[in-house]
């Protein structure tokens, strides 16, 4: 992601009063923060999307921060680019979209993470082998929480 695509988000952002924001898109998260003035300067826990990408940070003004933000390279976890209900099937009585020890492939559905009654595909960014499922289906996750581990 460009500065120059970052910025309409920063405009945006600072025309409402909003606290925070998040974008993704081709495997990069944006979230912006709005702090008080007078806040310490110290980067926020961001929306992590499973990437073996490199991290880039743009700052803006002592009231937002803007970061773009990957995966760490071992052990590679997926994380929740959201907070939502998880699904690990497509529905009830259904196979799993995947289990501990199956390969995946880059764009593969992982799960689905429910938000405001929106279903948000979580798709595999590269090849990996499932190591462990972390989380159960149904159940409340955080944005940044571990989902999936890949070997």
């Amino acid at each position: 992601m460009e500065p120059q695509q970052i910025k309409p988000f920063i405009d945006a952002m600072a025309s409402s009063d909003l606290a925070e924001m998040a974008f993704s898109q081709d495997g990069w998260t944006l979230r912006l923060v709005r702090r008080p003035a007078g806040a310490a300067t110290e980067a926020p826990v961001a929306a992590q999307a499973l990437a073996a990408t490199p991290a880039r940070a743009a700052a803006t003004s002592p009231r937002l921060a803007a970061q773009t933000v990957a995966t760490p390279a071992a052990p590679r976890e997926l994380q929740s680019p959201l907070f939502g209900v998880v699904h690990l099937q497509a529905g009830p009585g259904e196979a799993p979209f995947v289990a501990a020890g199956q390969a995946v492939r880059a764009g593969q559905t992982l799960c689905v993470v429910e938000a405001m009654k929106v279903f948000n595909e979580v798709r595999a960014e590269h090849d990996a082998v499932v190591d462990a499922v972390l989380v159960a289906s149904g159940q409340e996750v955080e944005a940044g929480q571990a989902l999936l581990r890949f070997r």
